[in-house]
């Protein structure tokens, strides 16, 4: 994955509810630089989630019903 492509997705971290931009913000600041570009493509794949069903998921106040999106997921909720 190239340079402008993850500046992409770092950009698309950016959402409407300041809690869900809150847990991004600092998932992004501090385990995304390392990811693999498997692990980039699964972190893209969850932004394309809509704000409430995504902060709902991280709060684990909601299943997330893409069993392949769980493991993502689980290390944003993780990295609270």
């Amino acid at each position: 994955m190239d340079e402008v492509e993850k500046k992409r997705i770092v950009w698309r971290s950016r959402r409407g509810l300041l809690e869900l931009d809150i847990q991004l913000e600092r998932f992004v600041r501090d385990v995304l630089p390392g990811f693999s570009d498997a692990e980039w493509l699964a972190y893209s794949q969850m932004l394309l989630l809509s704000d409430n069903d995504l902060l709902d998921y991280l709060n684990g106040k909601a299943p997330c019903p893409d069993q392949g999106l769980v493991p993502m997921i689980e290390r944003v909720r993780a990295q609270r």
